[in-house]
């Protein structure tokens, strides 16, 4: 069920584990919760009055531990950054990172990212998104509960102003296939990299962008290249 009472009409991409709370991630999640959480509401908010400011505005879809989200953040002071993430244990580390780093621009939703942006983000009021590294799922009969769908990617191209920014990431090359196919199907969006063209094989593709300089490594980005991974970008322009 949904906060708000109904069933969820989507399936969930995120599964039911728990994370194991630090002791600075809870005493991080008590005492700053309040001050840089928004509760989910079905309306959208008012990111002026959020963040005391009008400056644009980016979401980041499933922050993990935050450590991108937060040097993102600290490195673009003008602009805001409201992180969604599920796992009390990530919205606790974020949040710890947001009193070390003294961190103004971020704010944080803890709950699940389909309502979120339905709900609480008016349509062509986003600067920019970021979906970095989401579960791949690799098994073929998970394959539904990835996130970059196409009913997943129309509302988040609603969501985005004119000329704002989708970018995913992942080192998943399956996954990279799928989201490559399922953003240059999308009419509202654009990709940056130029035409796109869909082989067997990630290498066989056009598309891919190049990695931007300003976004951070994650550790589930190092974690694919040790593994002998592919990390592999998509930048994607609201039309």
């Amino acid at each position: 069920m949904s906060s708000a009472g109904a069933p969820h009409p989507h399936i969930r991409s995120f599964s039911g584990r728990r994370g194991h709370f630090t002791s600075g991630q809870r005493q991080a999640y008590e005492t700053l919760h309040e001050r840089w959480c928004l509760p989910y509401r079905a309306a959208p908010i008012d990111p002026a009055t959020v963040f005391g400011r009008s400056a644009p505005l980016v979401v980041e879809i499933g922050f993990g531990m935050g450590e991108t989200t937060a040097r993102i953040a600290a490195a673009d002071p003008a602009r805001d950054y409201l992180g969604v993430e599920v796992y009390p244990a990530g919205v606790g580390s974020l949040l710890a990172r947001i009193g070390e780093l003294g961190l103004a621009n971020v704010r944080i939703v803890q709950h699940d990212a389909v309502d979120v942006l339905r709900d609480m983000i008016a349509p062509a009021t986003l600067a920019g998104a970021h979906v970095y590294f989401p579960d791949p799922w690799p098994k073929k009969r998970h394959h539904k509960r990835r996130l970059i769908q196409p009913p997943f990617v129309a509302l988040l191209a609603s969501r985005l102003a004119p000329g704002g920014t989708l970018h995913c990431a992942t080192d998943w090359e399956p996954y990279a296939l799928q989201m490559l196919d399922v953003l240059s199907r999308e009419p509202l969006l654009a990709n940056s990299a130029g035409d796109t063209s869909v082989g067997e094989t990630a290498a066989q593709c056009r598309g891919f962008a190049p990695r931007p300089a300003w976004r951070p490594q994650t550790k589930f980005e190092a974690r694919g290249l040790r593994l002998g991974h592919e990390v592999r970008d998509l930048v994607f322009v609201r039309r």
